[in-house]
């Protein structure tokens, strides 16, 4: 049995548990009534201190933001070479990614390819092929009227002659590049992993669209040096390659070992470096 002190204090209980929610609805009222600008402002998060603005002549007084140079890579071949007398330090001398391609029925051909490997020059087996008209390409030469079997026995025993040759480009060839199945016979033939630039002796040439069809890298000649081999020709057929590979970044040049040719080339070949193109490998442009 409850007693009257028992039931007032719990009459209090119950009243003071009743008033809290009530106060607590009054004060979030009263609150969201009151505006904006007189409730204390939120902590704002720390930020780093703004970098000061440049006025015009501290920003002209700032070294130019100089754009990257495209490129404008060269590669020079000096065709058949391997003959006695020929002036292979000259050769040499022009640039360390001068490449060098070696006729294998010439007389001193595995001895300049060994001079050559030596001292650290790419080497190209210049491969005899049938031309269109009576000049004759050599001994042991590609030609039309050889067989498949002849044509891959003639093909590796040239590369077998040039020691040391990581890429073939044909010597003459106008009509033997023009001929599917040759060209197939030749790319069968050579070593796996071996390159071929096409000298480009013919604009019927169809020697690039097999190599790639075989997944033998290649690319092809742009200028001829020294078609001309006087020293104006020279001059500007060098000129000719050099716009090439301004325009499209590479280009590829084949010249001869006649004392216009590299005349002209010692003396040209440093000014185009100390303009910007670099003279290049043909094993880094072949794809």
């Amino acid at each position: 049995m409850t007693t009257e002190g028992g039931a007032r204090a719990t009459f209090r209980t119950i009243a003071v548990l009743t008033l809290i929610p009530v106060a607590a609805f009054v004060a979030y009222f009263l609150f969201s009534r009151t505006p904006l600008a007189s409730r204390p402002p939120h902590p704002q998060p720390s930020t780093p201190n703004p970098q000061p603005r440049l006025t015009t002549s501290e920003q002209s007084a700032l070294p130019p933001v100089r754009a990257k140079r495209a490129r404008r890579d060269i590669v020079l071949i000096i065709d058949d070479l391997g003959f006695e007398g020929q002036p292979l330090e000259r050769v040499m001398a022009l640039d360390p990614n001068v490449n060098c391609a070696i006729l294998p029925n010439s007389t001193r051909a595995a001895e300049f390819a060994e001079k050559l490997n030596a001292r650290g020059f790419e080497i190209l087996c210049h491969l005899p092929m049938e031309p269109r008209g009576s000049e004759a390409p050599g001994r042991n030469a590609i030609l039309t009227s050889m067989s498949d079997d002849e044509i891959t026995r003639a093909t590796k025993e040239n590369v077998g002659a040039v020691p040391h040759a990581r890429g073939i480009n044909n010597h003459m060839g106008s009509l033997a590049t023009t001929d599917r199945r040759v060209m197939t016979s030749v790319f069968r033939a050579i070593p796996d992993g071996m390159y071929f630039v096409d000298s480009r002796t013919t604009g019927g040439s169809v020697a690039a669209e097999i190599a790639h069809e075989m997944n033998v890298r290649t690319a092809a000649r742009n200028v001829f040096l020294d078609d001309v081999a006087t020293e104006a020709s020279v001059r500007t057929q060098l000129a000719a390659l050099a716009a090439s590979a301004e325009r499209n970044g590479v280009a590829i040049g084949i010249g001869h070992p006649h004392p216009a040719t590299l005349r002209v080339l010692a003396e040209k070949v440093p000014e185009l470096r100390a303009q910007g193109f670099r003279f290049v490998r043909a094993s880094a442009v072949v794809r």
